[in-house]
């Protein structure tokens, strides 16, 4: 196996030294400076010098003294500062563990809006810069930057505790308390509801980078490909989990259509209309196998079954095979365990196949009262693609024209528009 290029080792190893630092010094943000001066100086370095034979001890090692320097400039307390440097160490003493997954944790901590969440993650875990994060969520650099650092500064005002706060620590915060000595995972009930928040936002992350909610592009392809690789690094730690390695199959099976889902000009084409020879075949086979074993355990969630579902469009070599009956089946199954307006949606749609389109808009109607749904672009445009599907072309093209100026992305806009035009025609 050839070694994989600079760039992607530090991709990779970032993370994993952060954490190692955070672990030992318990100071995020100073940690997070010093671990970008070492990769900047790896980034240098390395192509001219050649990788050293423990890159991760190597920066490690770089990371700790740019840390050290920058304690003794800002004139920190002599504890710490003696602390921090007898803590100092040579590579070969750097310990094997990888704390992607507890630094996962700590930027998805619940004390942070959901927006705050995903920006924490992708800036310490996944690397991005704070300029690649604000363009990707079309806000400017300034405000990225805001958000990033009052996510920082909330984490430390909570005491950045893993455990629950029952005053049982050194500090009297908790027995987990974020910092040397107790930087880990949460144990029982409460890692359970961590882990729930992390995939939550790995799974904010991916849809961004699918179906972009503004913007000209309809897919963030940079975010999508995050999404997965931060997956796939908590599936490498937590292989046994099912709602870890459903989620995991959800992105791949999704993410093969990608290439189907758009026009050499950049226009939408539904799931129905696409070139399915298009789809990569090895990523949708890797999420099949994925599904297999996601489904082999003792309980369902929600990814699971979303995974079952992108698993039975997949298996179905034209649109026409599709099975709707096994689809609308599964959200039933998902509507009951995780009750959700848009579930609700999608099985409308599932029904429709089925029973035809009066009983898909039967069920929709159930949505009209529901505030999360009202003026939705996507209940606009199912309701009136079945009403397309009735007859009922000004009712349809009523709603298209309402979903195309609901949505704030230009690639569904022009679809939705152009859907109204051939029936105004």
């Amino acid at each position: 196996m050839t070694a994989p290029p600079i760039e992607d080792l530090l991709r990779e190893l970032a993370p994993q030294v952060l954490g190692t630092l955070i672990r030992r010094h318990g100071r995020f943000e100073e940690c997070e400076d010093a671990v970008q001066e070492a990769l900047l100086a790896a980034a240098v370095q390395w192509p001219a010098e050649g990788v050293p034979d423990n890159p991760r001890g190597w920066l490690v090692t770089v990371a700790s003294r740019r840390l050290i320097d920058q304690i003794r400039s800002e004139h920190a307390r002599r504890e710490r500062e003696t602390a921090t440097a007898a803590a100092e160490t040579a590579p070969e003493d750097v310990p094997d563990t990888d704390d992607t997954l507890v630094l996962l944790f700590l930027c998805c901590h619940p004390t942070l809006t959901p927006a705050s969440q995903t920006a924490l993650t992708l800036r310490a875990v996944g690397g991005l810069t704070t300029a690649e994060i604000a363009r990707a969520f079309l806000v400017p650099e300034a405000t990225m930057a805001a958000r990033i650092s009052r996510a920082k500064q909330r984490i430390k005002a909570a005491g950045s505790s893993f455990g629950p706060s029952d005053g049982s620590g050194p500090n009297g915060s908790g027995p987990d308390d974020f910092g040397p000595d107790g930087f880990g995972l949460p144990e029982g009930p409460e890692r359970e509801e961590r882990l729930r928040v992390v995939l939550h936002v790995l799974y904010l992350i991916f849809n961004e980078g699918y179906t972009a909610s503004s913007g000209s592009e309809l897919h963030r392809a940079d975010l999508a490909h995050e999404a997965i690789r931060l997956t796939r690094m908590v599936h490498a730690q937590l292989p046994g989990d099912g709602e870890v390695t459903g989620l995991l199959a959800l992105m791949l099976l999704t993410h093969a259509r990608r290439t189907a889902r758009t026009t050499a000009t950049g226009d939408l084409v539904p799931l129905d209309e696409q070139d399915r020879t298009r789809w990569d075949r090895e990523m949708i086979d890797e999420g099949l196998e994925l599904v297999k074993a996601s489904l082999a355990g003792p309980a369902l969630g929600p990814y699971q079954l979303q995974a079952a579902i992108a698993a039975t469009h997949a298996a179905a070599a034209t649109a026409a095979e599709t099975d709707w009956r096994q689809i609308h089946a599964l959200y039933l199954i998902l509507g009951r365990i995780a009750p959700n307006p848009m579930v609700t949606l999608n099985r409308a749609i599932a029904l429709a196949e089925i029973e035809g389109p009066a009983a898909g808009l039967d069920l929709l109607s159930t949505l009209d009262g529901d505030e999360r749904m009202a003026g939705h672009h996507r209940l606009l445009s199912v309701r009136a693609h079945l009403l397309e599907k009735t007859g009922d072309t000004a009712g349809a093209y009523e709603h298209y024209r309402r979903a195309a100026k609901a949505t704030a992305s230009i690639a569904e806009q022009r679809y939705l528009e152009s859907r109204a035009g051939r029936l105004r025609t």
